[in-house]
């Protein structure tokens, strides 16, 4: 199975796909979609959306599993950071991938087995998990990581399937 893994955000996305065979994983890739703060928001969304469909279109993933958000604070940057999402669930969609949503406790206790590790301890499992020399960088590539990692662990489980978007 390969799985695109998206930390959602609007200046970073996150994304890392792995392939999750017989309990054994494999890193593809990793990285970070970049948009500069000075470009109109609407060309933001664009370029996000035409790298998650080149990511789809080159590594053919089966799932993507993306951070369910919740916000409590700023609301200018939930409702952009939702925007963005939304272009990442489009292109998904667009490619007929199934799209699964896991929050930080639930990949924190996928990856670390305790659901209020601290965000060191997700880098560095993921790291362990994956076989890396180096925590992956930027945060957000680490995070995208996890995110796989965690659908790896709850594909097959009835968790797996009341995430589904």
């Amino acid at each position: 199975m390969i799985v695109l893994g998206i930390d959602p955000g609007y200046a970073i996305v996150g994304y890392g796909v792995i392939e999750y065979q017989s309990n054994h994983f494999k890193v593809l890739d990793y990285g970070a979609i970049t948009t500069e703060a000075h470009t109109p928001f609407n060309e933001r969304l664009e370029r996000i959306y035409d790298c998650a469909c080149m990511l789809i279109s080159k590594y053919k993933p089966e799932a993507m599993a993306i951070e369910k958000l919740f916000f409590n604070t700023n609301q200018k940057t939930a409702i952009d950071v939702a925007q963005a999402r939304g272009t990442l669930v489009l292109a998904a969609q667009k490619a007929k991938m199934p799209i699964y949503e896991y929050t930080p406790l639930q990949v924190k206790q996928s990856v670390v087995g305790y659901g209020r590790a601290e965000k060191k301890q997700v880098q560095e499992m993921t790291r362990i998990m994956l076989n890396l020399e180096k925590i992956p960088r930027p945060d957000d590539a680490a995070d995208a990581l996890a995110m796989a990692i965690c659908h790896c662990h709850c594909a097959g489980s009835l968790i797996g399937s009341l995430n589904r978007y």
